[in-house]
């Protein structure tokens, strides 16, 4: 059995703590949680990951968002600043769009969960409805899922998969 190096226990250590990044500074607010208390006004990655660490791991930010303790609310608005696979697949989803098929049509459709004997009719949807779905060149990633989205619902086989999205 090999053992782990000092710097090797501390990476797996952050990585294990990484999902839980986006708890600390969103979910609950971004005062949520002891270990937003205990590092407040401290800036960094050391610093993120502790408050993170220490939220994750007690529970206090999830009993702070049920019982509205510990600086914690429900009542603002979850957002997330990454990027979406649609804005990672755009240029070439449009083309498979385009030709009706190919691998990025099939991510999305996997991605939207779509199931296997339905995403020849994503296929069809999204290509018979191109301009509808890429109305311009300068079209967002999320005014495309906006338009699928749409096309989804008015569609009887893609129907049951529109509120997925």
């Amino acid at each position: 059995m090999r053992k782990l190096n000092g710097k090797k226990i501390i990476g797996i250590i952050a990585l294990s703590t990484l999902p839980s990044l986006a708890f600390a500074g969103a979910a609950g607010g971004p005062n949520c949680g002891w270990g937003n208390m205990m590092f407040e006004g401290q800036s960094g990655l050391g610093s993120h990951l502790a408050a993170s660490f220490t939220n994750g791991t007690s529970g206090n930010a999830t009993f702070g968002m049920t019982s509205g303790t510990n600086g914690c609310s429900t009542n603002g608005t979850l957002t997330y600043s990454g990027t979406s696979l649609a804005a990672l697949i755009m240029d070439e989803f449009s083309e498979d769009v385009a030709r009706g098929h190919g691998d990025a049509m099939d991510a999305m459709a996997v991605t939207l969960g779509i199931a296997p004997e339905d995403r020849s009719a994503f296929s069809r949807v999204t290509h018979e409805n191109f301009r509808v779905v890429f109305p311009s060149e300068d079209v967002t990633a999320h005014e495309v899922m906006a338009s699928i989205h749409t096309l989804m619902k008015d569609d009887a086989q893609l129907v049951q998969y529109s509120d997925l999205i």
